[in-house]
């Protein structure tokens, strides 16, 4: 038994295979100067695990877990009231870092000249259809990945291993799982955890699954299918290939059930695993934490005194992953979570860190090392935007849940169910109080952003008169979706449009659908894009006046899909309002009672990763159970909460 709450699911060790072949294929890929870093690195890393780094109380041996939490950060919380418990740190800053110092622990020091350094550090994620909309704020998927090796691919020395106190099992498990939002006028900040054990519906590929699986069984059905593909037609992917499109499968598959869930769409995306936990935590030289009651439990590996302690980055991974023995299990594993991220950040954000060029190069080997980001995120401009948070700002919060002792479909494992619309309501809610603190302090911007499409963040209002017969539209196919090119040109010619070429696109990297022009003023232009559901306007200067290119890639739903439902000619705009406005786009889009599904669910009819209106799996009974009555917890405060 694993510290897993349950039996392991098929997809934990089902696919080692795969991650070792990767790994061994990327190391083949090094060159010897990168090679020669790697190791050095890792060889500081080991000496520096020998000498040690800050000590709690005294340990004793080495636990076994297979799933863990495996994390860099993750946030507190449970629920409803606005009761708030002050955490360490004398802003918010820091409880907001926190949550993404998995990504950029040096975030809040925007003002230092090696700064920019962080920009580029981590390695890039693409292809995960990530939404970018134009909301009001900027929403932030932050997983701990159950992993024994490296961001890169890297297999963790045995060193490292037994280090870590978590097995030797290397999986796939995303066991941390946060949505973070910050308001784009840095008014305030939510960091919203999701327990690894919520069971959900996976689709028809899955089925019900606790959540923390959906990353790993998707990455390795990829490979499978990818495989077999190779089998069939004779022409091999390199390993490289393999691990690459496999990963960004597992991890647009695991964003997709996050945004269902919570009814959000992500738009930027950050992944850790476990060393790159211990070395971002020994990188500023350890955390505080403070404890109800002394602690030994072996699957774990956490033994800890009562009361406060300062923890080297082993231990800290001990801390933040122990659920037995806990009255609340995962949830109070959270809480653990989320009261060391606050604490975490307010050692980051002090002046002796960031003022400290060995600290600033050690953090930056880490993320090197131990960070994924998804790419073009603009990790600068999110801590400047951030730098304006205001006191007692930022909340920990984590979903409510119906139980946390239920049982799977099979009666196999035990898993924490969700009532979908609670869960969309309590974000509803959230986003209520966000919106009321932005109102209070720029009301005119707000206002701004509602005219905006949710999806593209264009403006239609005033898109002016034009001749759709003035402009010739060319439309390309960048998506799986066969003959999608062809449904969508016959709109757009009967619509007025005159037709160019139509087709599949060439290899140009587009991930999301878009209306490319020379000039993105082009009222044409502007209007085809919101007959299309409000898709983004993307300048091409390459383009001659009167050309317009439609790209449709990823996920697009929207009219000449057999999915969209349309079965009307798109309306000629001329500057009018239309009703592709009011709801541009597929992804978050409402049903009749209020509810926000995945892209396509209301065209379709069906709800691709579940019915929101019931609850995957059967609840359990236990009074602890209840998360409603729970108190959210801020960053501010004068030392670290202490915690059971």
């Amino acid at each position: 038994m694993s510290d897993n709450g349950g039996p392991r699911g098929d997809s934990r060790g089902r696919h080692s295979r795969h991650s070792r072949d990767a790994r061994e294929a990327r190391k083949s890929y090094e060159t010897p100067e990168e090679r020669q870093a790697r190791q050095e690195r890792a060889a500081r890393r080991a000496a520096a695990y020998r000498e040690g780094a800050p000590q709690a109380a005294g340990r004793s041996g080495k636990g076994r877990t297979g799933a863990g939490a495996a994390a860099a950060a993750t946030s507190r919380s449970r629920s409803r009231k606005n009761k708030k418990t002050r955490q360490m740190g004398s802003g918010p800053v820091k409880g907001v870092l926190a949550a993404v110092s998995a990504v950029m622990l040096v975030g809040g020091g925007y003002g230092y000249a090696n700064f920019g350094d962080f920009a580029s550090a981590g390695n890039q994620a693409d292809g995960l259809g990530l939404g970018e909309e134009k909301d009001g704020a900027t929403d932030i998927l932050l997983v701990g990945l159950d992993s024994r090796t490296d961001a890169n691919g890297n297999e963790l020395s045995q060193e490292q291993i037994d280090m870590l106190r978590a097995g030797e099992e290397d999986t796939t498990s995303t066991d941390t799982i946060i949505l973070i939002r910050v308001p784009n006028d840095g008014s305030s900040a939510t960091a919203v955890s999701i327990p690894r054990d919520t069971y959900v519906d996976g689709g028809s590929e899955l089925g019900n699954v606790k959540i923390n699986s959906i990353y790993g069984q998707t990455k390795g059905n990829k490979t499978t299918e990818l495989e077999q593909e190779a089998a069939s037609s004779g022409e091999q992917l390199s390993e490289k290939e393999v691990e690459k499109q496999s990963s960004e499968a597992g991890r647009k598959a695991l964003i997709d059930s996050v945004a269902d869930v919570s009814g959000i769409t992500v738009d930027h995306f950050a992944e850790v695993g476990l060393l790159g936990f211990v070395d971002l935590t020994n990188a500023v030289g350890g955390v505080d934490v403070c404890l109800n009651n002394a602690v030994d439990e072996p699957n774990s590996g956490a033994k800890f005194a009562k009361g406060r302690q300062t923890l080297d980055g082993q231990d800290a991974l001990s801390f933040v992953r122990q659920r037995y023995d806990l009255p609340r299990g995962d949830l109070d594993r959270i809480t653990r979570q989320q009261a060391y991220l606050a604490s975490l950040a307010n050692k980051v954000l002090s002046t002796s860190t960031l003022t400290s060029p060995s600290t600033i190069r050690d953090l930056r080997e880490a993320l090197d090392d131990n960070v994924v980001l998804s790419e073009g995120w603009d990790v600068v401009g999110l801590a400047t935007q951030m730098q304006n948070l205001a006191g007692g700002n930022v909340t920990f919060q984590t979903i409510p849940v119906t139980s946390i002792d239920g049982t799977s479909d099979d009666g196999s494992q035990s898993v924490v169910t969700i009532d979908k619309n609670q869960v969309h309501s309590f974000f509803d809610e959230l986003l209520g109080e966000s919106e009321d603190k932005t109102d209070d302090s720029d009301s005119d911007s707000e206002s701004d952003s509602d005219s905006e499409s949710e999806d593209s963040g264009e403006s239609w209002e005033d898109i002016g008169e034009y001749d759709p017969a003035s402009s010739v539209v060319g439309v390309y196919n960048a998506s799986e979706v066969s003959g999608l090119a062809a449904g969508v040109g016959d709109l757009v010619a009967d619509a007025g449009y005159g037709i160019g070429e139509v087709g599949n696109a060439a290899e140009t990297g587009v991930s999301e659908s878009q209306v490319n022009v020379a000039d993105t003023s082009d009222p044409a232009a502007r209007g085809l894009a919101k007959q299309l559901g409000g898709l983004k306007v993307v300048e091409d200067p390459t383009l001659p006046a009167g050309q317009i290119n439609v790209t449709l890639a990823g996920e697009y739903d929207g009219p000449g899909t057999s999915e969209s439902g349309v079965d009307e000619p798109l309306e000629a705009i001329g500057g009018g309002s239309g009703d592709s406005a009011d709801d541009a786009g597929g992804s978050g889009s409402s049903d009749d009672d209020g509810n926000v599904g995945t892209p396509g669910d209301d065209a379709t009819g069906e709800d691709v990763l579940g019915d929101s209106n019931e609850t995957v799996g059967t609840p359990g009974t236990s009074e602890e159970a209840t998360t409603t009555e729970d108190e959210a917890i801020d960053a501010g405060g004068d030392g670290p909460m202490c915690v059971n």
